[in-house]
């Protein structure tokens, strides 16, 4: 078993790290640093103050679990960060122990991400590591995929990657469908109808046809059955100018630019979310509704969410400053538990 050989030579493993850091960082690993890169090892999340080296305790771990051959990811929030890592005194500590060191970036090809999968210690970003699973598993030969099976990360920041972000879907989205007269057609069915032709449920933010509106639609469209599977895509098409019409709000939920664009708003923050859009035809049906002019809908090829992504590991561990409040949902998610590591007493 992989695990009981790694446990083995533990020992030997962290205190290599250690002698390897003080002669070439000129900087020992504390017992406490010791003690988080432990948990990490066994999966969990080491909880450290701020100060307390983040950075250097993960080098422990990703050594030994490197030496398995199988590939460790080291993730970041932001780029610059990996790149700070990956480029800097602790990818040199790396390479001083004889692992080799990638850093995986956007811009990359697929041979230079290939490349940068293919070494013992990988810095990465969450969503690059996301997108390159989704772009992976849309491949016609095997040849092209760029990762290899998920085997073991650790993840800085983790309650803002595992649990802030989790539900976040990445999305890459492929060609598009069109035809603006039926989201128009569909608008004005909407607008022509009466109080008791719908029924809204404001806190589920749902709304429906109700039986008088489903005949009226019927005879508006000429369709013995609205319900009938040929119609779907008309079904569809009316929920949506329903949802546009009934339940969002122009400058609530989104606002027309004075280029006539829809322009989402975070119900959050309040902030303008520009380049977003509704998925599913909604933001189409906005834009009927407000009478600008309707883009094409692109179609989503390929999704995944973090948190569904990150269960693909065969080990998760993580580093934070903050995660004994999401102890609840790091063990019902993702069976990961919170340790809180001492600070460091001279």
């Amino acid at each position: 078993l992989e695990k009981e050989a790694l446990d083995k030579i533990l020992p030997e493993a962290f205190a290599t790290v250690r002698e390897a850091g003080k002669r070439v960082l000129n900087m020992r690993h504390f017992d406490v640093q010791l003690i988080g890169a432990y948990f990490l090892h066994n999966g969990h999340i080491a909880e450290m103050r701020t100060g307390e080296g983040k950075t250097l305790t993960a080098v422990v771990p990703a050594y030994l679990n490197a030496l398995s051959g199988n590939g460790v990811h080291i993730v970041t929030v932001n780029e610059y960060l990996a790149d700070r890592e990956a480029n800097g005194i602790i990818g040199d500590l790396f390479r001083f122990l004889g692992l080799t060191v990638g850093l995986n970036l956007r811009e990359l090809t697929s041979e230079q991400k290939r490349e940068a999968y293919n070494c013992d210690i990988m810095y990465s970003t969450h969503s690059e590591l996301g997108f390159d699973y989704l772009r992976d598993n849309m491949v016609f030969r095997k040849e092209d995929i760029v990762q290899r099976p998920l085997s073991y990360a650790i993840i800085d920041e983790v309650d803002s990657i595992l649990i802030d972000e989790a539900r976040t879907p990445l999305i890459i989205s492929g060609g598009q469908k069109g035809d603006a007269g039926l989201y128009i057609a569909a608008d004005q069915f909407v607008k022509s109808l009466n109080d008791d032709d719908f029924e809204i449920d404001i806190e589920n933010q749902t709304v429906a046809l109700t039986q008088s509106g489903i005949t009226r639609a019927e005879r508006r469209f000429n369709v013995d059955n609205l319900y009938d599977i040929q119609y779907v895509e008309l079904v569809h098409r009316i929920d949506n100018a329903l949802k546009a019409n009934m339940i969002f709000k122009r400058d609530k939920q989104y606002m027309v630019s004075e280029e006539g664009e829809i322009h989402i708003i975070d119900q959050f923050t309040g902030r303008v979310l520009k380049g977003r859009q509704y998925s599913e035809g909604l933001h189409q049906a906005i834009e009927a509704k407000e009478g600008v002019k309707i883009k094409k809908e692109t179609v989503t090829v390929a999704t995944i969410t973090y948190q569904n992504y990150f269960r693909m590991y065969k080990k998760l561990s993580g580093m934070t400053g903050t995660a004994k409040t999401e102890e609840e949902e790091f063990r019902n998610i993702y069976n990961m538990y919170v340790i809180e590591i001492p600070t460091n007493k001279p």
